[in-house]
């Protein structure tokens, strides 16, 4: 007979364990459709960003100081911008046809021509540039960056034109045009911050309560709903956008570092340094189960949803004796 203490250490265990000592499962949501290595790029991996045109993605190697274009239709890498700073977010501007890039590093962003790979303009915002959206309607570019501020430069003349003050370095952010708000993770000072897009001004604050680093974010703009990841514990929490209320909760592999929402599924992806893919499905209910666990690489928590093609990217560092590459899956129901 095991003691009482030895009975709560193994359930423990199984509470703390998550979704990363869980068998494989959900195949039949997403499936293997193969494998482009990135021969020499060494280090962490950080996001990347898409042309649809040319079926192109970016990926911004931060370890290697480099940004590796790799064409999905050949798939191969077909170039490297060298010389960079720890490359964290990137955007690709279909308009101009010109690819952004921000530094953790020395805090420029780099405007990049698409087709030459010449350098056109550079931004400084001092520190630690970090992710990237776009919006391609107004053609602004937004990137948080530093000890606490949301940047915001017009794509089309390469100038910063305004600017939020945060109190934190902010992670992933979103931004919901219907509200016009963009909802930003800001871990160290543990809110989800709310920014009002027409003052440009932080004008609410979600606590995350016990839940810690809150590093990746979606947004199922059509419900107003703000996914949030987190990795203490390893949890995705769904909020309501309009009034911060939590409307569902499920654990999820560890280090997550992307998630996505698929309208068309009502799914939620994610991509966790533990090495797995998991999905959430919503239910009749609004409530969200796990419906995946995929076995990826260890390290692979960063990941790029392309509905358009049904296809998600997970980028995997090079260990083990594998070079680092892009892992390609199929979303299928």
């Amino acid at each position: 007979m095991k003691s009482p203490l030895i009975i709560l250490l193994s359930g423990s265990l199984l509470v703390f364990s998550g979704c990363k000592g869980q068998k494989e499962f959900g195949t039949n949501l997403i499936s293997q459709a193969g494998t482009i290595d990135m021969p020499g790029v060494s280090g962490r991996i950080d996001h990347m960003d898409i042309d649809l045109d040319k079926n192109i993605v970016y990926v911004a190697a931060l370890g290697n100081n480099t940004l590796e274009v790799v064409d999905l239709n050949n798939k191969k890498v077909i170039h490297s911008i060298k010389g960079l700073s720890e490359p964290q977010g990137v955007g690709y501007i279909p308009q101009t046809q010109e690819i952004f890039v921000a530094n953790g590093g020395n805090g420029d962003c780099y405007f990049y021509n698409a087709h030459s790979y010449e350098k056109v303009a550079t931004v400084s915002l001092g520190d630690n540039a970090d992710d990237v959206r776009y919006d391609a309607a107004l053609e602004k570019i937004y990137v948080g960056y530093g000890s606490g501020g949301i940047a915001v430069i017009d794509a089309k003349t390469h100038k910063q034109v305004a600017d939020v003050n945060l109190p934190g370095h902010p992670e992933s952010f979103q931004i919901d045009k219907k509200l016009n708000l963009l909802f930003v993770n800001v871990p160290d000072a543990g809110i989800i911050g709310i920014i009002d897009l027409a003052t440009m001004t932080l004008t609410g604050k979600w606590p995350t309560g016990s839940a810690k680093a809150n590093f990746p974010m979606a947004l199922d703009a059509a419900s107003h709903q703000v996914i949030v990841g987190y990795r203490h514990p390893s949890i995705v929490v769904v909020y309501d956008g309009n009034t911060g209320k939590e409307t569902s909760r499920n654990n999820m592999a560890g280090d997550a570092d992307d998630l996505y929402f698929d309208g068309t599924t009502a799914s939620v992806y994610t991509s966790n340094g533990d090495g797995f893919i998991n999905i959430f499905k919503r239910g009749t209910t609004g409530a969200y189960e796990q419906a995946a666990n995929i076995a990826t690489r260890s390290g692979a928590r960063t990941s790029l949803f392309i509905p358009e093609l049904k296809l998600f990217v997970v980028a995997a560092r090079a260990a083990s004796g594998k070079e680092a590459a892009l892992l390609l899956y199929k979303s299928g129901k």
